[in-house]
C-alpha cells in the first residue's frame, strides 16, 4: 500500500490528531490535561455506545432518529421503577433493557414489514416515546437513585471511567460483529445492494429486524450510561442527541447509502466530536455556535460521502 492510500484511509484520524493539536495550542495546555482526557472520555461514552447500533442501521441505508428518545425513556423507566417501585437495581436495568430492544424490533417492524420509509418510521417512534416519556414522569426529574448506582457513569478503574470501559467492550463487540459473524456481512451486502441480497439468499427482513433491535438496545445502554452519570432522570434528556450520533457515524466514513463504514472510523468520529464539544467548551464558545459547527461537520461529511458515490458511479 503507498503512502497516498495510507493517508486516505488513515484521513480521519489524521483529522482527530489536528483538531487535538488546535485545541492544545489554543487552550495553553488545558486541553491536553490527564483530568481534562478523562472527562472527555466520560463525556463520549453514551453516544459512542449508541453510535455502534447506529452504525449498523446506516450500513444498510436506513435512518434512527428515535435514539434521542429511547435513551430519554430508558432513562425515566429505570429510574422510575428503583425510586418510586423500589425494584432492584439490575432487574430495572434488564427491564429498561428489554424495553429499549423491543422499540428497535418496533422500528424493525415497521420498516420492513409495513415498508414504511425508515425516516418516517423512526420519527414516528421519536414522538411516540418521546411523550410517552413525559407521561411516565410528569415533566418532574427523578431522583433518589441507589448509591451503586453510580457505578455505570461516575466510577473508575483507577484512572479509568468504567462507563469509557463500557464504550470500548461495545467497540469491540460492534467490531466483531460487521468482521467476523455472517450476519455482519449481510449486513454489507444489504447496504450494497438490497435486491441483489434478497437473490442471494439474505433474509433482508430479518436481518432489518436485527439491526434495528440492536439498534435499541445499544441506545438502551447508552441511557442506562448517561443516567448513572447524571444521577437523575430528565424528560429532556436525549433530545437531540440522535443528531449528535448521526454525526459521529458519518464522520466516521459509514456512507449514508450503505454498504461501507468501518466501526474504527466511528471510533474517531465519536472523539473528533467529543474533542470538538470540549475544546469548544473550554474555549468559551457558545452552545448555538457549537451548534452551527456541529451542522456544517454533519454537511461536509455527507457531500464527501455522495461526491464519491458519484464519482465511482460515473
Amino acid at each position: 500500500m503507498n503512502v497516498k492510500n495510507i493517508l486516505k484511509s488513515n484521513a480521519i484520524w489524521l483529522v482527530f490528531i489536528l483538531e487535538v493539536i488546535i485545541f492544545a495550542i489554543a487552550s495553553k495546555g488545558a486541553f491536553i490535561r490527564t483530568g481534562n482526557i478523562i472527562n472527555i472520555s466520560r463525556q463520549v461514552a453514551y453516544y459512542g455506545i449508541a453510535s455502534i447500533g447506529m452504525t449498523f442501521v446506516i450500513l444498510i441505508a436506513g435512518i434512527d432518529l428515535s435514539i434521542g428518545s429511547i435513551i430519554t425513556l430508558v432513562n425515566v423507566v429505570c429510574a422510575f421503577l428503583m425510586v418510586n417501585l423500589g425494584v432492584n437495581m439490575w432487574i430495572a436495568i434488564l427491564i429498561s433493557l428489554l424495553l429499549s430492544t423491543a422499540i428497535g424490533i418496533l422500528n424493525g417492524f415497521m420498516v420492513a414489514t409495513i415498508g414504511i420509509p425508515a425516516l418516517i418510521a423512526t420519527f414516528a417512534s421519536q414522538t411516540i416515546f418521546e411523550g410517552a416519556s413525559y407521561l411516565i414522569s410528569g415533566g418532574r426529574p427523578i431522583s433518589g437513585l441507589p448509591e451503586t448506582f453510580a457505578l455505570f457513569g461516575r466510577w473508575s478503574v483507577g484512572i479509568i471511567p468504567v462507563c469509557t470501559i463500557i464504550m470500548i467492550v461495545c467497540f469491540a463487540i460492534g467490531s466483531f460483529i460487521l468482521n467476523k459473524t455472517y450476519f455482519g456481512r449481510y449486513f454489507y451486502a444489504i447496504g450494497g445492494n438490497e435486491e441483489a441480497a434478497e437473490l442471494s439468499g439474505i433474509r433482508v427482513n430479518r436481518m432489518k429486524y436485527l439491526i434495528y433491535a440492536l439498534s435499541g438496545l445499544f441506545a438502551g445502554l447508552a441511557g442506562i450510561v448517561l443516567l448513572s452519570r447524571s444521577n437523575s432522570a430528565q424528560s429532556t434528556v436525549g433530545k437531540g442527541l440522535e443528531f449528535d450520533v448521526i454525526t459521529c457515524v458519518v464522520l466516521g466514513g459509514v456512507s449514508v447509502n450503505g454498504g461501507v463504514g468501518r466501526i474504527s472510523g466511528v471510533v474517531a468520529g465519536v472523539l473528533i466530536i467529543g474533542c470538538l464539544t470540549n475544546g469548544m467548551i473550554l474555549m468559551d464558545v457558545s452552545e448555538y455556535t457549537q451548534m452551527v459547527v456541529k451542522g456544517v461537520g454533519l454537511a461536509i461529511a455527507v457531500g464527501i460521502d455522495c461526491l464519491s458515490k458519484k464519482r465511482q458511479t460515473t
